[in-house]
């Protein structure tokens, strides 16, 4: 039976025109978050990197929607003083409700763009500790899923890379992260069908502006060394900073870069210890019980880590990640939290007093975010 008309399973969404088109009212008042005090933060950034005008005009424009009608202004004032209202009191928490059990009167489908606004992506590359989160759910997005994704769901990852090499630009680290995007995103567009990227013309023709413009960002980024008159400087430390330095990264890629940039760590680098709890931290006692079982002979922790890497995999670690609220349903960052049905219900509340309160909360990696929705 074909849906012609309003009844009692309509969504009833109000929508707002905008610039990149027609988004819903609901998911702009998520994306206009931040205050204004961040957005002239925002905007210095741009303009004490590049110095250029242009930069920070995009930089204002692609954080505020210019309409073309009076009467889309009115809408958009009342979407403004509507999250300004919620920024003042404190509540607005960035969230998603998804759809986990699809039924007859719900239909089992998340947008992985409005998930990402509502879970306000852009702002969270910003914090030191979602930037790993983020940029590995965007290498899986582009390495894997870039031509499943809708055209509202490419235009926000494309301003989320955009927002990543903003940041690596102002923060001088995590350029090989920014970097392995930029060539996986280079690969993707390479394979495409008949040398045309798939999808709109037009859309993509406004997705490889945006790319040229990141493409720019990400090399004119240069290290900056620090003055004379900072001190210490690394070559300062005494050798047992240095290691317990070392001894605090969780891939051996940087232990191998750290080794070629400074020849006291090139010295460390071949410590058994190192190796030893580099092993000790991504994988299991058996696991490690598996591989040192097989060798004969005094052990090579640096060995014996390769092997391991290879036949397990590496431990994925983040300071922060996506937990999954079992009461409401709902994706939340785990530091802002989220409104819970939980704590506004008692009755809710009564049925909650005999269960492990750290069992509905369920952390997300970037793979199981995924799977949520429809790629």
């Amino acid at each position: 039976m074909p849906f012609i008309s309003k009844d009692w399973r309509s969504p009833g969404e109000e929508w707002v025109k905008t610039e990149e088109g027609w988004e819903k009212k609901k998911i702009l008042e998520c994306g206009r978050q931040l205050s204004f005090s961040q957005q002239e933060n925002l905007d210095g950034r741009c303009q004490d990197s590049y110095g250029s005008s242009e930069v920070n005009s995009y930089d204002i424009n692609t954080r505020c929607f210019s309409l073309q009608d009076e009467e889309d202004k009115e809408n958009m004032e009342v979407v403004d003083n509507m999250s300004e209202r919620k920024i003042q009191d404190g509540a607005v928490q960035p969230h998603c409700h998804i759809t986990i059990k699809c039924t007859k009167e719900i239909a089992g489908f998340n947008g992985l763009s409005d998930a990402f606004k509502r879970l306000d992506f852009r702002s969270a590359v910003h914090d030191v500790r979602r930037f790993n989160y983020i940029c590995k759910l965007l290498d899986l997005l582009i390495s894997q899923k870039l031509a499943a994704l809708s055209g509202c769901a490419q235009k926000v990852l494309f301003n989320m890379l955009e927002e990543v090499a903003y940041q690596v630009s102002a923060s001088q680290q995590n350029i090989h992260l920014l970097h392995k995007l930029l060539r996986q995103l280079r690969g993707m567009i390479d394979c495409a069908c008949w040398g045309r990227p798939l999808g709109s013309t037009q859309l993509w023709e406004t997705h490889l502006v945006t790319i040229n413009r990141i493409l720019t960002i990400a090399n004119t980024i240069q290290i900056r060394e620090p003055g004379d008159d900072v001190f210490p400087k690394l070559q300062n430390l005494p050798e047992e900073c240095v290691r317990e330095v070392m001894l605090r990264l969780a891939d051996h890629k940087d232990l191998e870069a750290s080794g070629k940039a400074y020849s006291v760590m090139a010295r460390l680098c071949d410590e058994q210890r190192i190796w030893r709890e580099l092993c000790q931290f991504h994988f299991s006692p058996q696991q490690i019980a598996f591989i040192t079982d097989q060798q004969h002979g005094p052990l090579d922790w640096q060995q014996v880590y390769h092997k391991l890497r290879k036949s397990f995999g590496l431990r994925e670690e983040y300071a922060e990640m996506i937990q999954l609220c079992r009461n409401c349903r709902c994706l939340f960052w785990k530091s802002i939290g989220h409104p819970c049905i939980a704590d506004t219900d008692p009755q809710f509340q009564e049925k909650l007093e005999d269960v492990d309160k750290s069992s509905l909360h369920v952390p997300i990696p970037p793979q199981a975010f995924l799977k949520f929705f429809s790629l």
